[in-house]
C-alpha cells in the first residue's frame, strides 16, 4: 500500500515539472511575441543613448573630475584610484604642463610610458590636434627622470625608483653623445 502511494506522489511530482515547464515555454512565447514589439534602434539611437547615460554617470562625485567624451578604461581608472588599487604620477613637460597620468600600485616603467601614450593619444584626439605621434622617436629623444634618476629600465617597478602617489617625474630632453 505505501509503495502505490508512492508511485502516486512520484507521478504527481512528474506532473508538477511537465506543468512547470509548458508555463515556462509559455511565457518564453510570450516574451518572444513582446521582443517583436520593441522598435528598433539605429547605431547613432544607441550611441545617443549610451552618450546620456554616460554624462549622468559622470557627474558622480567620484568620476566628475573626468571630460565628458569619457572612456571606459578612464571610468576603471578612477575608480581604481579611490580604492587604493592606482596611483596618480604627474608628468612634468618641458613647456610646464603636468600630465596626470594613472597606472597600477605596482605599474613598471614600460605601463607608465604605455599609460602617457594613452593619455596624449585621448588628448589629442579631444582637442583635434597631431594625428601621428612617434613614440619611437619620443622615447630614443627624451628620459623619464624622478629626482635626478633616468627611468632607464623599462622593466623595473616604479615604487623600485622610489615614485609613489602624486609624485613628479619629468621629460627631459636626452644629451646627445659626441
Amino acid at each position: 500500500m505505501e509503495e502505490a502511494s508512492e508511485e502516486d506522489a512520484g507521478r504527481q511530482n512528474v506532473k508538477e515539472e511537465e506543468v512547470e515547464v509548458q508555463n515556462m515555454l509559455d511565457m518564453t512565447a510570450v516574451e518572444g511575441e513582446e521582443e517583436e514589439d520593441v522598435e528598433s534602434f539605429t547605431h547613432a539611437d544607441v550611441l545617443d543613448i549610451f552618450e546620456e547615460g554616460l554624462a549622468r554617470l559622470v557627474q558622480d562625485p567620484l568620476l566628475c573630475d573626468l571630460p565628458i567624451q569619457v572612456t571606459l578604461e578612464e571610468i576603471n581608472s578612477q575608480i581604481a584610484l579611490e580604492y587604493g588599487q592606482a596611483m596618480t604620477v604627474k608628468v612634468l613637460k618641458a613647456d610646464g604642463e603636468i600630465m596626470p597620468i594613472v597606472v597600477v600600485q605596482d605599474a613598471s616603467v614600460l605601463d607608465l610610458k604605455k599609460a602617457i601614450r594613452r593619455f596624449v593619444e585621448l588628448k589629442q584626439q579631444r582637442e583635434g590636434g597631431v594625428t601621428h605621434i612617434s613614440w619611437r622617436y619620443i622615447w630614443r629623444s627624451y628620459n623619464l627622470v624622478f629626482q635626478g634618476e633616468k627611468l632607464e629600465d623599462d622593466r623595473l617597478r616604479l615604487k623600485d625608483y622610489g615614485i609613489r602617489n602624486r609624485d613628479e617625474v619629468t621629460f627631459m630632453k636626452r644629451l646627445r653623445k659626441k
